[in-house]
């Protein structure tokens, strides 16, 4: 695999083209076999695991090629929405040929923001935002959303970006009183609010998530877009809504945790004695491998007759998804817990499905007090950061009743 890698990174490299067009080629055929085939099939689940393996190695080793920049527009709700490929202050274009080439692969860009030198940086007078973080940092209400936070970036425009990302954790209502704040402190060292420029995120809707900034300080906003569309490794023409909504999660969490180095995942599959810090490349590929492969069973058993496997891919998916947390782990009204409460509400129709063919389901998230749940989930996990003591902090993976099975749910919970 070592040597793969080394091949595949070779730009102009005939032979690392031949390899390249050779994997893809596998890739098809297993794809194709796998969806010709009946699900209970020897071999259907490893399969699927290489194929996701495939997916994950084209994907990374395409980060290499360089992208041209032209001059011209998207638009987000009428404003123009454009991806930063080199330098996050640096503004560049990009004309509609570049936008067709801006596809998945996109969301596996390594990101610079960041790294595990500097992640514990002292902060210092330097920055213009300081003032910022001095009130961040004096809001005692923000402890039980984001713990005893400690600022790590070593630039105003990076610094920016972080203190947005930070305010996705915490409910909206506050989210969006400190987003003003922010702003008005960022006015006041003679920085604008940008609401052109954009780092854009393939999804099946446009939703701007925080602006940027430009004069004194410039640095992109962040936003989910349907103008750039989501890769055709996940989805396609016969591709239902509500399968690429789960698409667009899944490529919004790949790209989300190459861009965040605060991100964790707690995924029993991958790791069931912890939680672990997703900065380290190998953590990023064994979760991103997880998680892709859980969409693939998804897509083969919507095409099954068996409503039962197909609920049990979607809640292997759903656990997967709710396995990308923070620590502490974000608030159930913020942007983030409400978008992973849309998504689990696309297992409704899931269930309602398995009920008109005649069986008995149960399903139910898992929150409140953990001593009133604990006895339906197994394999939990005790924090000592945030949230409120002796409650659930995150519902990572729903209980479910299949007729007579047992299927125990999971959670991340506070220690009294």
């Amino acid at each position: 695999m070592e040597n793969l890698h080394k091949l595949l990174a070779l730009e102009d490299s005939r032979l690392a083209w031949v390899l390249r067009l050779g994997l893809q080629g596998l890739r098809t055929q297993l794809q194709q076999a796998l969806q010709s085939i009946d699900a209970a099939e020897l071999g259907t689940v490893v399969c699927a695991e290489l194929i996701a393996e495939l997916d994950l190695l084209l994907l990374t080793e395409n980060l290499s090629a360089n992208l041209p920049s032209a001059s011209a527009s998207n638009y987000l709700d009428e404003k123009s929405c454009i991806e930063e490929i080199n330098d996050i202050d640096t503004p560049n274009t990009i004309d509609t040929a570049t936008q067709d080439y801006l596809n998945w692969e996109d969301a596996l860009e390594p990101i610079t923001e960041a790294s595990s030198e500097n992640i514990h940086l002292e902060i210092t007078k330097q920055f213009k935002l300081q003032n910022i973080i001095a009130a961040l940092q004096a809001d005692k209400e923000l402890l039980q959303y984001i713990g005893e936070y400690e600022f790590y970036s070593d630039r105003d425009g990076d610094l920016w970006n972080e203190i947005q990302r930070l305010l996705l954790r915490i409910p909206e209502k506050q989210a969006q009183i400190w987003r003003d704040r922010t702003l008005k402190f960022a006015t006041d060292v003679g920085a604008t609010e940008e609401k052109d420029l954009y780092r854009q995120i393939p999804f099946n809707r446009s939703e701007i998530m925080y602006p940027g900034l430009a004069g004194s300080i410039n640095s992109n906003g962040l936003c989910l877009s349907d103008h750039i569309p989501i890769s055709s490794q996940l989805v396609t023409e016969d591709t239902t809504a509500e399968i690429e909504f789960l698409a667009g999660i899944v490529s919004t969490w790949i790209k989300l945790i190459h861009l965040d180095p605060l991100l964790h995942h707690a995924l029993k599959s991958v790791d069931r004695f912890g939680v672990r810090s997703l900065q380290s490349d190998s953590e990023r590929s064994k979760y991103a491998t997880a998680l892709l492969e859980r969409f693939r069973r998804v897509q083969i058993t919507t095409k099954n007759a068996d409503p039962i496997a197909t609920l049990r891919a979607r809640l292997d998916l759903d656990e997967a998804i709710h396995s990308l947390v923070y620590l502490p782990p974000c608030d159930r009204y913020s942007w983030w817990g409400k978008l992973q409460q849309e998504t689990r509400r696309t297992l409704d129709t899931v269930v309602d499905r398995v009920r008109n063919a005649g069986y008995q389901i149960q399903i139910r998230p898992l929150w409140g007090t953990y001593a009133d749940i604990y006895t339906y989930s197994k394999d939990d996990l005790l924090l000592n950061i945030g949230g409120i003591p002796g409650e659930v902090s995150a519902c990572l993976r729903v209980y479910a009743k299949i007729n007579d099975e047992v299927l125990p749910g999971r959670v991340l919970f506070r220690s009294s």
